[in-house]
């Protein structure tokens, strides 16, 4: 087995659930009043894909418009990342143009999905899901899905798509 060390940026709008959603894959848990991210806070996460042993650093920066400044000098020497917005707040969404200006700079070579966040109030969602994944082809993101870390529907999923992406762009499987 081949071990692979892989760097992964989490961002986006402060509160869309990007701590949460790294707590619910870590450890498995919720918590409702998770304090909001200082700066920038990293995690690691061990995980077999196939016939390689994948180290995941996953970088959680956080949302608010004074730490943005922080992220190009992070986003160096990432494979992958995870644009997060919350499908209850449009303007989480609309919001993706700045992020994105602070990752582009890092070239095409990275994966990026986008990640539509608390599936588990899809009562109240203001984003139809054809319109995000519309949206996330458009700015050139690999794939698009909705998660929940609060029930935990689909955040492994998440992160298997984003490593298998990451895998086949660097050609270690097809």
């Amino acid at each position: 087995m081949e071990d692979i060390l892989f760097k992964v940026v989490i961002f986006g709008d402060a509160g869309v659930g990007k701590t949460t959603l790294i707590d619910r894959y870590l450890s498995g848990t919720f918590d409702e009043n998770k304090k909001l991210t200082i700066g920038v806070e990293f995690h690691i996460k061990r995980l077999e894909i196939d016939n390689f042993r994948v180290t995941l650093q996953l970088w959680d920066f956080a949302g608010e418009d004074r730490f943005r400044m922080l992220l190009p000098n992070y986003v160096r020497g990432s494979s992958g990342g995870i644009f997060m917005y919350d499908i209850t707040r449009y303007s989480s969404l609309k919001n993706m143009d700045p992020w994105l200006e602070c990752i582009k700079p890092r070239g095409g070579d990275l994966s990026l999905i986008m990640v539509g966040s608390k599936l588990d109030l899809n009562e109240d969602r203001s984003v139809p899901t054809e319109v995000a994944k519309e949206i996330a082809t458009q700015n050139g993101f690999f794939e698009y899905a909705e998660c929940s870390s609060k029930t935990g529907q689909f955040v492994e999923e998440i992160f298997e798509l984003l490593t298998r992406s990451i895998l086949k762009q660097h050609g270690h499987i097809e």
